[in-house]
């Protein structure tokens, strides 16, 4: 890089923020923080505002502003709090924004950093799950860049770099099948939570670590390459590759197959879009395939995790249907990890909500979070959370 830019990071202190800011620590030069947001770890939120000179720090929980004020006095960094300070942050606009707020209380920063028609380095996959139509409409409507830094997706942006969708007969995302890969369907009945958010690969947060324990962050991701690599739903498809080193591929018509591999680490598909169209140094360790000794790969088991079936009908259904699927799945994976259903009840509770609600298709942000509101309060009350 030759020139300063700015980011922001939405979602700075959880998984992603941290890597994102430990490259952006290791090239100082390279970097002017313009805000940072959390949605309530105020602590870390003011370390993280004052080492980096932000301009801005944002707490999405409202009641601890007072707090962030009292921890920042005399810095000189602006405050605020609430969801509505979370768009109004990222609508200031930056050189790269890094979307990395978890579930759909992403959706309405992540669009107003869009309509700045600037980078995107979207880590929220529920975006473009629940709002992918009016959300890539919008990415072409204000000329902005979307580049994803989920590792599988990034991995697939990677491998199609120089080569025309046309061209593509299959994109294959890979799974690392979570903690529960090889437990008996008998036996998920009794997963815990602190068993379910113990990836064996990842360093990742509760939420999304159910999610890869259940498969349906896999399902979420089919559905976010439908809308980032438009080939269309019969040309994706899911493997299970425990090493989590080959990140996805891509297999050309030709018979040709690029893969992209690397550590199990973010802070390299981070950097990938950190970067773009150029590349950056990484503290990552390089490569050992040797010591590695082997990759294996197997079929996903859909008896067993039926999440991959249910996000795939979802996205063939289309419309509010991926909204619906996706809300009912935070629902139930915050009651699971609430203690107040068994992990397998997590997909059951999915699909009754899927059976018994079936909105039209959203035009708007607003139509969809008033489609992700419905199906929470559906799923609320299934989960007898209500």
């Amino acid at each position: 890089m030759t020139t300063m830019r700015t980011i922001s990071v939405l979602g700075a202190t959880g998984s992603i923020g941290a890597s994102t800011l430990d490259l952006v620590r290791r090239n100082p030069a390279d970097w002017r923080v313009a805000a940072l947001t959390a949605n309530g770890n105020v602590a870390e939120l003011a370390r993280l505002a004052v080492e980096f000179s932000a301009e801005l720090a944002v707490v999405a929980d409202e009641a601890r502003l007072p707090e962030l004020r009292d921890a920042l006095a005399g810095t000189g960094i602006e405050t605020a709090g609430g969801a509505a300070a979370l768009v109004e942050a990222a609508a200031r606009g930056a050189d790269v924004t890094v979307a990395a707020i978890v579930g759909c209380a992403g959706l309405a920063p992540t669009m107003a950093a869009i309509e700045q028609g600037g980078v995107i380095a979207l880590a929220n996959k529920e975006a473009l799950v629940s709002a992918g139509e009016v959300m890539t409409a919008a990415v072409e409507r204000h000329g902005a860049t979307l580049l994803p830094i989920d590792s599988e997706h990034n991995a697939i942006f990677q491998c199609l770099q120089g080569n025309s969708l046309d061209h593509v007969r299959w994109i294959t995302l890979t799974a690392s099948g979570g903690p529960f890969r090889d437990w008996s369907l008998d036996r998920l009945t009794l997963a815990t939570p602190a068993q379910a958010i113990k990836h064996p690969n990842w360093d990742m947060g509760a939420k999304i670590s159910v999610d890869s324990a259940t498969m349906f962050n896999k399902g979420l991701e089919l559905i976010e390459a439908h809308y980032l690599f438009p080939v269309g739903l019969d040309k994706l498809r899911i493997i299970v590759h425990p090493q989590s080193v080959v990140h996805s591929m891509v297999e050309y018509r030709d018979g040709s197959t690029l893969a992209q591999l690397g550590p199990s680490d973010m802070r390299v598909p981070i950097a990938s879009a950190l970067a773009w169209p150029e590349r950056m140094d990484t503290p990552c360790a390089p490569l050992d395939l040797a010591e590695i000794g082997e990759l294996t790969f197997r079929k996903p088991d859909e008896v067993r995790f039926p999440a991959t079936r249910l996000a795939r009908e979802a996205a063939e259904a289309g419309g509010g249907i991926p909204a619906v699927l996706n809300a009912a799945n935070e629902v139930a994976v915050a009651a699971f990890l609430g203690g107040q259903i068994p992990f397998t009840r997590i997909a059951a509770q999915v699909e009754d909500v899927l059976g018994a609600y079936a909105p039209p298709a959203p035009a708007s942000l607003s139509d969809v979070l008033a489609v992700d509101g419905e199906a929470r309060a559906r799923a609320s009350m299934l989960a007898g959370t209500a």
